[in-house]
């Protein structure tokens, strides 16, 4: 009976369309962001925030950025890790050519510069859909892998082919800890969520939601496909590469361009399959899928004391995420999100069955 909205009125079309319009989902978001930014910083340890959190902040943005154009504009994209690696080479670029260039400006420099790349490619969604737009996203993946293995301009005339950036700070103060990358992780990804969150229950979120339904009857209403699947492309780059930046500067350090090849877009597409299309939520619940089953692979055949090696259950977690994004497919599209929604919407009608 704790969930239930008796005497919550309004008055207000504002407090109608607000994000959270029932009391306790925003007592519960204000609690979350509460033990996120003040308890998690004093009680984790530096392992936990580099394995788990910090990787789990910029892959759920990654996620979230990937979910606008395929869960939103219904637009297929295969070369996700190639707009992270945009961001990532160009962020670095502007760090080690422009002297005492801010890290926050070379973060949306890098997603700048996959927004150009990301329309670009983009292009041929006017003309082609479905597998056929997959495969011109995938060629963009290869054209990424070979430009930043074969021009050494792009990571500055390196040898070996891998970059590395120097000391991080924001507005003087360094960023050198696990909690100081945390917490500056946490940050970004809390203002692009809720930007993303805002930009999809606008207009431009209607556009793009018409345009996966039929693009046909959206471009009959007055919705220009044009300016839809190309502004989708262009947000949904900026905030992957974005996170291809985070991704570099914050969680590696060091990377050569392996550390985005096609597994990685694979990984984000399993998380946004798994987590939910066309959902913010889902972003973060398919992160925390991809991120904590790997983990929960390698500890709990030993807390059982099961022998289990670490190829047998690097297979078994291909193997899960196969089955599982089958299952999602066959049961419930929409993914964990929808099955959290559900809980949600039995929680304010318990204990009436309807």
């Amino acid at each position: 009976m704790l969930y239930r909205e008796n005497g919550q009125f309004k008055q207000t079309y504002r407090a109608d369309l607000q994000i959270f319009p029932v009391l306790q989902d925003r007592i519960g978001m204000y609690l979350l962001l509460l033990v996120a930014f003040v308890a998690v910083p004093w009680l984790a340890s530096d392992y936990f925030f580099r394995a788990i959190l910090i990787p789990f902040l910029i892959l759920s943005l990654a996620a979230m950025g990937l979910n606008i154009l395929v869960g939103y504009c219904g637009q297929i994209s295969l070369g996700t890790g190639a707009f992270m690696a945009i961001g990532a080479y160009a962020a670095y670029n502007l760090q080690v050519r422009i002297e005492g260039m801010p890290l926050l400006l070379s973060l949306i420099g890098g997603g700048v510069a996959a927004t150009v790349f990301g329309v670009l490619f983009g292009i041929p969604s006017l003309r082609i859909r479905g597998l056929y737009l997959a495969v011109a996203t995938l060629a963009a993946q290869f054209f990424t892998d070979w430009f930043t293995n074969r021009v050494k301009w792009v990571t500055n005339d390196s040898p070996s082919g891998s970059v590395s950036v120097g000391a991080l700070s924001v507005f003087g103060v360094p960023v050198e800890t696990p909690v100081q990358k945390y917490l500056l992780c946490l940050a970004i990804v809390c203002i692009f969520g809720l930007l993303a969150k805002n930009l999809v229950r606008g207009a431009i979120g209607r556009q793009w939601m018409a345009i996966r339904d039929m693009d046909v009857a959206a471009a009959v209403i007055g919705i220009r496909p044009v300016y839809a699947k190309l502004s989708a492309f262009a947000v949904s780059s900026f905030i992957v590469g974005v996170a291809g930046a985070l991704w570099g500067f914050v969680h590696l350090g060091s990377w050569e361009p392996a550390a985005f090849s096609i597994d990685r877009s694979f990984q984000l597409l399993f998380m946004v399959i798994i987590g939910g299309l066309g959902s913010i939520s889902g972003a973060f619940f398919g992160a925390a899928f991809i991120v904590l089953l790997p983990l929960l692979l390698n500890y709990v055949p030993h807390w059982l004391g099961l022998p289990l090696s670490t190829a047998t259950a690097s297979h078994l977690e291909h193997m899960i995420f196969g089955a599982l994004i089958v299952f999602f497919l066959i049961v419930e599209p929409h993914g964990l999100a929808r099955l959290w929604l559900t809980a949600r919407e039995k929680l304010r009608l318990w204990p009436f069955p309807h």
